[in-house]
């Protein structure tokens, strides 16, 4: 039933699904990573809810920002670059001069995002993607844990 302020929901139990997807290695930068969730066929069987994302790194960040230009993208590595120099003086060096500085573009950037899913989709605002910002020069692999909670299609 919709109402001016939303819409109620029946039920009585909630839905949960959880999975773990791996990226391939990406180059630093920010990317684009908002088709790898939303193939995620389980977020269709969610009527309301939240799609959450976590990375599961210390060295890479998610964010959502504009996705259209992608002047956006190279202007917030300038921002972060000048936030949190590469060249600055860091006492944990050990796994490169290019890990520390990750480090704390992650702590101000974050590990996770979350999305509200509305009939079967994430809904995101008509610029909106969700970026990978990958903070290491050589990076890996990087895993994703997607928890999607909400309820199904059952509509009263």
């Amino acid at each position: 039933m919709a109402h001016k302020c939303g819409t109620i929901v029946k039920t009585a139990t909630s839905l949960w699904f959880q999975k773990t997807i791996t990226l391939a290695p990406k180059k630093r930068g920010i990317h684009v990573i908002t088709d790898e969730i939303t193939q995620i066929p389980e977020i269709k069987n969610f009527s309301i809810g939240i799609a959450h994302i976590m990375i599961k790194h210390t060295s890479a960040s998610l964010s959502l920002n504009e996705c259209w230009d992608s002047d956006v993208k190279k202007d917030m590595e300038t921002i972060l670059n000048r936030i949190v120099p590469e060249n600055a003086v860091y006492e944990h060096t050990i796994e490169g001069p290019d890990d520390m500085p990750a480090h704390g573009k992650t702590s101000l950037m974050g590990a996770s995002v979350t999305i509200p899913i509305t009939d079967g989709a994430l809904n995101l605002g008509t610029w909106q993607g969700i970026w990978l910002n990958e903070h290491r020069n050589h990076a890996g692999s990087r895993n994703l844990v997607v928890t999607l909670q909400g309820v199904g299609r059952e509509i009263i």
